[in-house]
């Protein structure tokens, strides 16, 4: 059996790279975001789906049922795969999360949150693992942060260590995981976690360097689409 991830719709906080780790928040997709749909509709096996698993925030369930069409399919609802804990940073732009977690390091919980950005990569992986309890074929829509993780294991170059900042995550692009896999690949990123807990804030390997206003380096992402104009940074 197989598990696909991927990430939600596209919403108006994420369209304008502001955090949203509060699930009580009503955030649903734009109309973009909608339409965008239509690609997991050509690359997912949808008539033969068994479990859909989404977190507690309203636009991966709303990516979910508009991907399912008819509800047929057993919905589960994990708080594991929620997106991150923002604390005070809540409903403002990554760039001043970034900038707070680029001078405080990975394992820091910033004010008002309850986890550190390691310890919600730890929670997410846990709960893509638990997905194998339920039955397969699986389709998982989670948050960009975890969606970043896994792509950057894939591609990750030998003995590369887990990175402060991950390439923007795409929006209904499946990442398709076999059944014998799927641990394998979580348990190497949680040895990551393990072995990497305090990631310096200047080993960024090959990654652009964002600044503002052309000062100080702040932050570094896999290079994303933006207008000439846009100053916030992707969403994690």
């Amino acid at each position: 059996m197989t598990t696909y991830i991927l990430r939600h719709g596209q919403t108006n906080y994420s369209r304008r790279y502001l955090v949203n780790g509060d699930p009580s928040k009503p955030i649903q997709l734009t109309e973009e975001g909608r339409q965008s749909l239509s690609r997991g509709w050509s690359t997912l096996p949808l008539h033969t789906v068994r479990t859909w698993l989404t977190s507690e925030f309203p636009r991966a369930q709303q990516t979910a049922f508009l991907l399912m069409g008819v509800p047929a399919a057993v919905l589960v609802i994990d708080p594991h795969l929620n997106e991150l804990d923002y604390g005070i940073f809540e409903g403002s732009p990554f760039l001043e999360y970034a900038v707070w977690l680029d001078s405080h390091g990975t394992a820091k919980r910033p004010e008002g949150g309850t986890e550190s950005q390691r310890e919600g990569i730890r929670r997410m992986l846990t709960g893509v693992l638990a997905a194998l309890e339920h039955p397969g074929p699986r389709v998982l829509v989670g948050h960009g942060l975890l969606i970043s993780v896994l792509l950057w294991h894939k591609s990750r170059c030998s003995n590369e260590a887990m990175p402060l900042f991950f390439p923007e995550a795409p929006y209904i692009e499946p990442i398709a995981i076999a059944d014998d896999e799927l641990p394998v690949r979580i348990t190497a990123l949680l040895s990551d976690l393990d072995r990497d807990t305090h990631q310096e804030a200047d080993d960024h390997g090959g990654a652009s360097i964002l600044r503002i206003d052309g000062g100080s380096a702040v932050a570094t992402v896999e290079s994303a689409s933006h207008s000439p104009d846009q100053k916030d940074l992707p969403h994690a």
